[in-house]
């Protein structure tokens, strides 16, 4: 096993990405070191019909970008080896390691600024200088993609929500996940419908590096996830991928040097367009990338959510159940985690009290030893966490709204805001109805337009 240091290295190296048998190869480097080699299994695999095998070969070399990105925080190293790139695509990375990293940059004390770039290839005409700022790439041939959706399943509110909408058109989908959760198998049967369940095999050179002091961290997990379901449309066959990311995803978590640190930012609109855009140039016209909630705020998808009653004894967020190393709750939902929190005040207003208690097994907000993680929520005294939450703005209108109910009032937390918190508050910023009514900012195609009612 290696013994090299990553963070006295000098290079990061894109070595080699091939296919095979259902199998997708994906191999990195630092330096001359050791290769760390991550597999990707599609099970059942076809064939690449001869049609898709270029559209599947790009996808392929940004699956080996991105997901590369989970190699090249153990070092950082100021060199990224590649084959040089097009603008679209080095834009595309350029803007996913620095922002989908800073986090992890944050934590670590880095500043990943002028420091990630990777190779370009000289300009052409089309891609060149004197291109228009307004002018885009021609599209890549459509491919006659079957009319049918991939719906990314993680265990939460959210993907249920999103599977339930496009059910609800009759549209054709395949619940898909990456990993091997039992959790998110159990939601993804729970939806009815057909399930596609890809593994991603991480090299055991990273865990080796981290165990001998690599920098570790926030990776943007749901960039890779989208590449490898761009890679999963093509071989199978499928015209969209419909993540459930909401519009709060694109809120940042808070402001450091001057650069914008956001827990989500591969959950964000600005990702999203990033990678929807470059699909429809590189991969195919007819590939959609969306994500299906992004027109609705975090409450709003909790009332949509709130209906669905048959998920209630399966779905959790609590971001324990998902930990690709050390110990998970006993239950669905540890109680002490940022998502538990969250998900249970966001629920709050739209469950009858003894419901949403059922579901959790306790009234997280009548226990005062919870304060800090509800204040962080609220924006109280801290920034919001580095998880997968709602705006401070939302998480305070559902405590106000709580507030305001006599059956909640007396609980220990929902107590302590009405007497410290809400008189420091503005009282023309705490509605929750705002919150309900959708965006119309979202990059949904036409075809799945129709899904959003089910949601508002």
């Amino acid at each position: 096993m290696t013994t090299i240091n990553p963070r006295m290295t000098h290079s990061f190296r894109f070595v080699r990405a091939t296919y095979a048998d259902g199998v997708a190869e994906l191999a990195y480097a630092f330096d001359q070191g050791e290769e760390m080699v991550e597999r990707i299994r599609f099970p059942e695999a076809p064939a690449v019909p001869a049609h898709r095998q270029q559209a599947f070969d790009a996808a392929l070399k940004l699956l080996h970008l991105i997901a590369g990105v989970s190699y090249y925080k153990a070092g950082v190293p100021p060199t990224i080896e590649a084959e040089p790139l097009d603008d679209e695509t080095a834009d595309l990375l350029d803007a996913l390691y620095l922002h989908g990293l800073a986090e992890f940059a944050y934590r670590n004390g880095l500043d990943l600024r002028g420091r990630i770039a990777f190779p370009r290839s000289a300009p052409s005409p089309l891609r060149g200088e004197g291109r228009g700022e307004g002018t885009r790439l021609p599209q890549a041939p459509a491919l006659n993609l079957p009319q049918r959706t991939l719906v990314p399943i993680g265990g939460g509110k959210d993907s249920l929500v999103a599977a339930e909408a496009i059910k609800s058109i009759g549209g054709e989908a395949t619940a898909v996940w990456v990993g091997n959760s039992p959790l998110i198998a159990a939601c993804a049967e729970r939806t009815g419908l057909p399930r596609l369940n890809i593994q991603r095999e991480l090299s055991p050179v990273l865990f080796e590096l981290n165990r001998l002091g690599a920098w570790n961290g926030h990776i943007p997990v749901t960039a890779v996830n989208s590449a490898i379901l761009a890679l999963a449309a093509i071989l199978y066959g499928y015209d969209s991928i419909a993540f459930a990311n909401e519009r709060s995803a694109s809120a940042a978590t808070l402001e450091y040097e001057g650069q914008q640190v956001n827990h989500q930012w591969s959950k964000s609109l600005a990702f999203e367009a990033l990678l929807s855009d470059w699909l429809h140039t590189h991969v195919a016209a007819d590939l959609d990338y969306c994500s299906l909630l992004r027109p609705y705020s975090e409450l709003a998808i909790t009332r949509a959510f709130a209906r669905l009653t048959p998920y209630f004894d399966a779905f959790s967020s609590c971001n324990r159940n998902f930990r690709i190393l050390g110990p998970r709750p006993a239950d669905r939902w540890c109680g002490q985690c940022p998502k538990c929190h969250f998900v249970f005040l966001a629920l709050a207003p739209f469950l009858p009290k003894p419901r949403l208690l059922s579901i959790f097994g306790r009234n997280l907000l009548d226990d005062e030893s919870q304060a800090a993680g509800f204040d962080a929520l609220l924006e109280y005294q801290d920034h919001k966490p580095f998880e997968c939450v709602g705006e401070g703005a939302e998480a305070r209108a559902a405590m106000h709204a709580l507030s305001q109910r006599p059956e909640w009032q007396e609980d220990a937390l929902v107590a302590r805001f009405i007497r410290e918190i809400l008189p420091q508050l503005d009282p023309a910023q705490l509605a929750l109805e705002p919150w309900l009514m959708p965006s119309g900012e979202h990059r949904v195609p036409a075809r799945l337009q129709r899904a959003l009612e089910a949601i508002g």
